[in-house]
Formats: C-alpha cells, sequence, structure tokens
C-alpha cells in the first residue's frame, strides 16, 4: 500500500470489483477510490483535478495494449506516469444465482472485449453460438447480471466481483493463456515517482516520438540508435496511428532508465535534434 500522510482520491475503471479496482486498492487502499465508467472518464476526473490519481489498464499480456488509454494520453492529456502495477487476471465465467441451472441455455455472455477476447478458445468451444455483449468493464458486466436475476445471461469476471454482487461461478479460469497478466499505470498532473512498500523494479522512463514531417529512409533505424549507442534498453516499442492520415504513427518507447540519467538526457537531446518532437511521461517504478 502506498506510504502517504494523506489518503489521496483515486479514479478507476469501475464499478467496484474490477480488475482495475483491484489494482487501485492494492496500490492505494481501500479509501479514497472513486469509480468511474470509462477510461476517459478516469483520465478527465484527474486532468479536471476533481481527483489526485487515475489508475487505468495499459497493456495485457495475451491481448496487448489498450488504444483508448494510450490515445487518449497522447491526444488529449498533460499527465505523467507516477507507478505501474501488475496484477494477475483470472477470468471465470459466473451468473445470478437463480440461474445456476440454466448454464446451458445461456442467451448472452457479458464483458470488457478484452476478457471476452481473453477466453475466446473457451468460448469457441463451449458457447460458440451465444452471443457476445461488450461492455464498459467486467465488473459492470457482473453488476448486469446480479440486477437481472430472471434473465439467462452470464458476465466473465474475477472472483471478488462474483463475491461483491452475489453470483454463481460456473467455471473458474477460462482464459485461453494462464500466465495472464495487465499493467496499470497511476496518473496524475505531477511528474513524481510513487513508491509503495511492495517489491519494484528499476526505474521505467515512457516516451512518445512523433516523427519529423519530413521522412527519409532509415529514420526508424536513426531513431532506435539514439538509444542502442548508448546502451538504453528498450522494453517495448509500438506505433500508433497519429489520426492525421494514414500512415502517419507516433511511437511508445518503454525505457529501463530513469529519464535523469545523463545517456537518457543525451538521447532526449538527440532526438531533438532529429526533429523528433518527444512528450516524456516520467520514470516511475514498476510494482
Amino acid at each position: 500500500m502506498l506510504e502517504n500522510k494523506y489518503q489521496p482520491t483515486v479514479s478507476y475503471l469501475g464499478p467496484e470489483a474490477s480488475f482495475t479496482h483491484i489494482a487501485a486498492s492494492s496500490f492505494f487502499g481501500k479509501s479514497g477510490l472513486v469509480p468511474q465508467p470509462t477510461i476517459p472518464d478516469c483520465i478527465e476526473a484527474v486532468t479536471s483535478g476533481r481527483v489526485a490519481y487515475a489508475v487505468v489498464p495499459l497493456e495485457n499480456a495475451l491481448e496487448g495494449s489498450v488504444p483508448l488509454t494510450i490515445d487518449y494520453l497522447f491526444h488529449g492529456s498533460e499527465l505523467f506516469i507516477n507507478a505501474e502495477i501488475s496484477t494477475a487476471i483470472e477470468q471465470h465465467l459466473m451468473v445470478n444465482k437463480k440461474q445456476a441451472d440454466s448454464i446451458n441455455d445461456l442467451e448472452s455472455i457479458n464483458s470488457h472485449p478484452h476478457a471476452l477476447a481473453q477466453c475466446h478458445k473457451y468460448l469457441q468451444y463451449h458457447y460458440r453460438r451465444v452471443p457476445l455483449i461488450q461492455t464498459t468493464s467486467t465488473a459492470a458486466a457482473a453488476k448486469f447480471i446480479s440486477e437481472n436475476p430472471d434473465e439467462k445471461i452470464a458476465a466473465i469476471g474475477n472472483s471478488l466481483a462474483a463475491e461483491k454482487y452475489g453470483l454463481h461461478i460456473i467455471k473458474e479460469n477460462i482464459q485461453d493463456f494462464h500466465f495472464n497478466h495487465t499493467r496499470f499505470v497511476v496518473l496524475s498532473l505531477r511528474k513524481e515517482t510513487l513508491k509503495n512498500g511492495g517489491n519494484n523494479t528499476n526505474l521505467k522512463t515512457t516516451l512518445m516520438v512523433k516523427l519529423p514531417e519530413v521522412d527519409h529512409s532509415g529514420l526508424l533505424h536513426q531513431i532506435l540508435s539514439v538509444f542502442a549507442w548508448r546502451k538504453l534498453n528498450l522494453s517495448k516499442i509500438e506505433s500508433r496511428p497519429l489520426k492525421t492520415g494514414l500512415g502517419n504513427y507516433f511511437f511508445i518507447i518503454d525505457i529501463l532508465e530513469s529519464e535523469d540519467h545523463p545517456m537518457m538526457k543525451g538521447a532526449l537531446e538527440e532526438l531533438h535534434a532529429l526533429d523528433c518532437s518527444v512528450q516524456t511521461f516520467g520514470s516511475y517504478y514498476a510494482y
């Protein structure tokens, strides 16, 4: 839990018992948490100053990055990453206890798009003809199931959601791969490095890099060389559309080093010298 003299307010993708709620409470404790219906709402809450921090999903081990988080960070916010939280993801199929005997007659299965995708093989094998309904979060799906006891519908979510909303788990751990983790990030308006009592890795720094408008052969190789000859280890590089036209991208780069390291400072200076636009989200520990 975060070691602080006061209890900060934290927005998270809710409602209660979502995976984001689990990540937020593991880092900040259970007080001061403010659920939001969508990722943009979480980000807007901290951008507008209504809360001190926001916790949102960034990347899943099976489904990759969460585009909504990345795009909102790049296209409309001036936030910093203060910490990263890695949480194991175990997906369970659950129904209202009133429908515990109707598992072969389900009319729909509800969950977040990533959860549905993480359980694709199981759903294809057991419920190929059952419609899949997307919700804003796994907890929102569980809550909806609890509020509609007469409908033959199921949700995919975690055991905390089943407990919170009084649901019956039909099948545990239906995700396609058992090594299923999600990276969540803590965002705020301040460039700070949060610490808690858990184990942490070395500092990481996340950059978003926009290439020069005048493109030329070998430009991406030239940019990567900025880090390579300085022996700065990249743990991730990914492209996302700039939303200005086909073929226009920016790059998200994670570097396993503090932005205050002399080599990092030199790398940033060289990127600017190459006419790249660079946005840094600060340095942070991963828990």
